[in-house]
């Protein structure tokens, strides 16, 4: 189940929420009672990266997703080079 952020238009209060697709907005404010409570945008408080994806996850024309054998693979001490985008990099934004 997906967590909601929502804040009160007249206190301010701002507060999570676990619930379903299916379910409904609270329509209360739990810290003042008003009913001008939104639901805020906001990004996902995880990131699915690295290993551990199942082998058929993103698959397309038949591809599999795992490493030939005659492929080697990456050290893991190797420094990956900086990313090229508008902030200069390194902040892992990108």
């Amino acid at each position: 189940m997906p967590i909601y952020a929502f804040q009160c238009l007249s206190c301010g209060h701002s507060f999570d929420r676990l619930q379903k697709l299916a379910d409904a907005d609270p329509s209360q404010c739990p810290a003042c009672g008003e009913a001008q409570v939104r639901r805020q945008l906001s990004a996902p408080a995880f990131r699915l990266a690295g290993s551990g994806w199942y082998e058929t996850d993103f698959k397309k024309d038949g591809q599999r997703n795992l490493a030939r054998k005659d492929e080697p693979a990456p050290a893991s001490g190797e420094a990956k080079p900086a990313a090229a985008h508008s902030c200069g990099g390194g902040c892992g934004c990108a």
